[in-house]
């Protein structure tokens, strides 16, 4: 964030803190006034958002540890549409969005993968498949696949507990769904509401929404039904314009693509080259890319609930969700060669790039749609992304609360998510077309959005459709399923009076088999053409325009238009004239569709036995009322590990810098168990020290799972490698998990019923950390040209500087049978290819993390007026140090960053109004060789509501008012990684509740 809008931050939350604090010494003299609500006697029932901030109060007030919580403001009406939307107001809790929406968390600088979400206490299937482009490996939950309206509350437990299930560094998220026996009688809403986004590139932007939840009781309040339903429709866009890169060098290496070396000829291209001690990175590639999204969500609940008597309470749930996402990408884009280049730099220590500018030899034959005439190739390529997560959980629990304060709880579930593509294609492909005839092309990276620019040669009209040819292709196909059973019995016993307050004790188990299955068919081979653009119709393809695309970002010079094409009609076209999924260059597909046969099949057992004691003391200290709460919870995990591993054959060299491995088709099964176990204390005390003030503090140790894929058995080995070799992956079932020993300490004055002020401190040290190796290793005896007879031939022939291109020329022509074409095949004598391969271990790094949280939640009296206000600080001792090049090893914590939420709300006489800005500062994004952050960002969000008779509201909201957009780089700024614009997103609509 820029120092102008860190010091509006800074004066924008001390002005609000001021006015709040202003409240708070009033309200410390003064009994709140009565809010609004309905009066039966001495008793006050506040709506609304007041209710819903005074409940979540209450959870944090009462509970055990450190916890915070969001609550409904009404049956069927969550503050967020989106559950993720809502988490992030909430002190130390920032998101992730995916097409423009909250989907995965992050709680004080942990991200997704270190926070377990339960609901209703228990542990929950996940479904994460990512871009479609690899085989899934997420533990992470995608808050995306729940609608807001079936959920009655979310905790979020930052300390640990023994009575919580285990998996949660960051934290454990409890999501609650309603129970018709807590609130008896008739209750329920109805919401309709249209969505217009104002993200989408083309078509209608509105979409509907409806949603309704019933909840009733009868027999004496003995038996209670609840059913809630909600269906969403949504259209938008996401716009990026990015940037690929190579390693992070230093200024004296001499690597392919490293810029020349000071003395040669290409050396007098490069302005202000970085020093010999400087890092920098190269480009690769760059694009614009237009994605539209077509998003269909629907969520089903149903409990029944059955008292016989006042101690026995049987009930019966089930939850459905299927989220549906379609994205179509349309882009256009350059890649670089690194031969004839020129650029310019920044200064180190950290160079960043000015522009960079290749230059190309012109076609070897006559343009035309007839002819493949060769030349450097403008992309315009298109994607299609388009998967169904799905989740069934049907639970059953039994309370029987005994005599003597003994409670006991039987509570078992089988659940299931899955995740998988819904049409005949795959999860994720990518089609590419070309038009072949570039001169030069440049990225100038002086602004906020990388500008792409390019000339053609003479006669080549890049935005003639004629010229237009089909070129290299890939269809993936993933799948994910996970699949918990669960059982847990808890007891609690109840001490009347005297210093034991309560004994509690239990026992989890839980089965969770995961299957990751994904494959790929490709043809690489084809990416100086296919065929003659003649074979593709002219109308297949659609011209688009860009500049208007990324309002406030876009500039001079930057590519003005491209075309964009029918993708099912394309990938038809393609398979009829050249067999891309019958007869791919690599891969195999399902007769008759283009679904590609799974080359990865990871099969992962894990079951968790986990017995717990606690014991909670009440007693006065210095005449203060006290409570000290011990716990310990032991678990136990064994792991079952398979994982089907392809089995290559040979190579072939199918581009200048791009070889294939060759599978066989046949594949095999590799098993390996793993085992490890965990005793993990909690102890919580707090003390008041004069009314409405509790101080506590807590100690516990808490542990993370490592992801799927790095608990694979096998290797597996890249399709596509370089000159300089290749890469491939192997698991290790045996992995412990990541444990983190937690300090929490915090001060809270709870000075009116929905109004508190509280200070924070956190501290965790964290072990077991996963750290990748790479070991350079053949594989399956495969071989390369690269450095072999043929090679070697080459280079005496043409001379040390020979180009790659003009090596793979100069083998094509003077060893004819070795070649396939223009594919060169490995031959006799070729040496193995180095193969790096990358496998996780437990290292021994450690890493220290702490920060504090500081939250004001205040009401104005009765003036319906309120605020919320917090900020996050967060530090950790693990830093990526930009100044050193990929070649050598780092550690550090990814996702470490300040963040701050700011709310005003109205309520009362029925009108409620709501304005919420969240901030979060610029933080690592990802970790390894490189680098990559996300930069500081921020959003407002506002919503209204008016009830215009009792029980009918009209509302409405706007997410992203301003349109904020977001931007991601490595090492330098000028090393742009994506740059994706924002927009606003509305909707209006009526609630009827009864």
């Amino acid at each position: 964030m820029r120092a102008s809008q860190k010091q509006w931050l800074g004066k924008f939350l001390v002005g609000t803190s001021a006015l709040s604090l202003m409240g708070v010494a009033q309200a410390a003299t003064a009994q709140e006034a009565p809010a609004e609500g309905e009066v039966n006697g001495d008793e006050i029932v506040v709506t609304g958002i007041r209710a819903s901030l005074a409940a979540s109060a209450d959870i944090k007030r009462e509970a055990q540890g450190v916890v915070d919580a969001i609550s409904a403001e009404d049956i069927g009406k969550f503050p967020d549409t989106n559950l993720a939307e809502s988490l992030q107001r909430i002190t130390g809790v920032s998101i992730d969005r995916q097409n423009g929406e909250g989907s995965l968390v992050t709680v004080r600088g942990f991200g997704p993968e270190f926070n377990l979400v339960t609901v209703n206490g228990r542990q929950v299937p996940t479904a994460v498949i990512g871009d479609g482009g690899g085989p899934p490996s997420s533990r992470s939950f995608d808050f995306a696949n729940l609608a807001s309206e079936g959920i009655a509350a979310v905790e979020v437990y930052k300390s640990g507990r023994a009575t919580v299930e285990s998996g949660g560094i960051g934290s454990t998220i409890n999501i609650r769904t309603p129970r018709p026996l807590d609130n008896p009688g008739l209750r329920g809403s109805l919401s309709v509401k249209g969505v217009y986004d104002t993200s989408r590139n083309e078509g209608n932007p509105i979409t509907p929404e409806i949603s309704g939840i019933v909840s009733t009781t009868f027999a004496d309040d003995r038996i209670g039904i609840m059913i809630a339903g909600s269906y969403q429709k949504r259209r938008s866009s996401t716009n990026t314009a990015s940037a690929g890169w190579r390693d992070g060098y230093l200024g004296n290496e001499n690597n392919w693509g490293s810029l020349a070396q000071p003395g040669t000829p290409r050396a007098a291209n490069i302005t202000n080259r970085p020093d010999p001690t400087d890092v920098y990175h190269v480009p690769q590639s760059a694009s614009y890319a237009l994605e539209d999204i077509n998003r269909e969500r629907i969520n089903g609940q149903a409990v029944l609930q059955f008292r016989p008597s006042d101690d026995l309470t049987a009930t019966v749930d089930y939850i459905y969700s299927r989220n549906t996402v379609e994205t179509r990408n349309s882009n256009v884009g350059v890649w670089f060669n690194h031969e004839d280049t020129s650029s310019a730099w920044t200064d180190g220590p950290v160079a960043g790039p000015l522009f960079y500018t290749e230059r190309f030899a012109a076609p070897t034959g006559v343009p035309g749609p007839n002819a493949l005439y060769g030349g450097k190739d403008l992309s315009y390529s298109g994607a299609l992304t388009e998967n169904r997560a799905e989740n069934n959980s049907l639970g059953f629990n039994l309370e029987w609360k005994g005599p003597g304060g003994v409670t006991f709880e039987l509570d078992a579930h089988h659940s299931t998510a899955e995740v998988k593509p819904v049409n005949r294609f795959g999860s994720s492909m990518s089609l590419g077309n070309a038009v072949f005839g570039v001169r030069n092309q440049t990225v100038n990276f002086e602004n906020d959005l990388p500008v792409i620019s390019y000339d053609m040669f003479p006669g080549i009209d890049p935005l003639n459709p004629a010229l237009i040819a089909s070129t290299g292709n890939a269809f993936r196909n993933a799948y994910f399923r996970n699949r918990i059973d669960q059982v847990q019995l808890r007891g609690q016993y109840d001490h009347d009076g005297g210093f034991l307050d309560s004994i509690d004790f239990g026992v989890s188990y839980v089965d969770s088999k995961v299957r990751s299955a994904f494959g790929t068919i490709q043809n690489d081979d084809t990416w100086g053409g296919a065929g003659p653009a003649a074979d593709i119709p002219d109308d297949i393809f659609k011209l688009v325009t860009l500049p208007d695309k990324f309002p406030g970002l876009a500039q001079p010079g930057m590519i003005q238009s491209f075309y964009s094409f029918d993708f099912e009609r394309m990938a038809d076209l393609i398979e009829q004239k050249y067999q891309v999924c019958s007869n791919p260059a690599t891969g195999s597909a399902q007769p008759g569709t283009c679904l590609a046969n799974f080359n990865t099949d990871r099969r992962i057992n894990e079951k968790t036995l986990a017995p717990y004691l606690q014991v909670a003391t009440v007693f006065d200290l210095f005449e203060n009322p006290a409570h000290f709460v011990a716990g310990l919870r032991y678990e136990t995990t064994d792991i079952a590990s398979a994982a089907l591993v392809p089995v290559p054959t040979t190579t072939r060299w199918v581009g200048d810098n791009e070889l294939n491995v060759v599978f066989s088709g046949d594949s095999a099964f590799t098993k390996f168990k793993g085992s490890y176990d965990n005793w993990l204390p909690a102890f919580d005390f707090d003390i008041s020290p004069m009314e409405n003030v509790k101080l506590r503090a807590s100690y516990s140790h808490t542990i993370t799972r490592s992801n799927f894929a790095n608990l694979q058995g096998g290797r597996t080995i890249d399709t596509l490698f370089r000159v300089g070799g290749g890469t491939g992956a192997q698991g290790n079932p045996g992995l412990i998990p990541f444990k983190s020993k937690n300090i929490d300490l915090s001060a809270e004055w709870y000075y009116a019923p929905d109004s508190y002020v509280s200070v924070g401190y956190f501290h965790k040290d964290v072990s077991n950390f996963i750290s990748t190796t790479r070991i350079d290793s053949s594989a399956f005896g495969l071989t390369t040209p690269v450095n072999g007879p043929r090679w070697n031939a080459a280079v005496a022939a043409l001379g040390a500087s020979a180009t790659v291109g003009q090596i793979r020329q100069y083998i094509i022509t003077n060893f004819p049978s070795t070649v396939t074409g223009n594919i060169i095949n490995a031959a006799p004598g070729d040496p193995l290819v180095n193969f790096e391969i990358t496998t996780p271990i437990n290292s021994d790094q450690t890493a220290a993390l702490n920060g504090w949280e500081f939250a004001i939640q205040h009401s104005f009296w009765d003036t319906g007026f309120g605020v919320i206000l917090n900020y996050t600080i967060v530090n950790g001792d693990a830093v990526y140090d930009n100044t050193q090049p990929s070649s050598v090893p780092q550690f550090a914590l990814p996702g470490l960053s300040d963040s701050a939420n700011a709310v005003a709300y109205y309520d009362k006489n029925g009108l409620q109004a709501r304005v919420a800005w969240n901030w979060r500062d610029k933080f690592l994004a990802g970790t390894g060789p490189n680098p990559s952050y996300t930069e500081a960002y921020w959003q407002i969000d506002a919503s209204a509501s008016y009830e215009f008779i009792p029980g009918l509201t009209g509302f409405v909201e706007a997410i992203n008012l301003t349109g904020e957009g977001r931007r991601g780089h490595l090492r330098h700024k000028n090393n742009v990684t994506f740059v994706q614009p924002g927009f606003a997103r509305y909707s209006a609509g009526v609630r009827f509740s009864f």
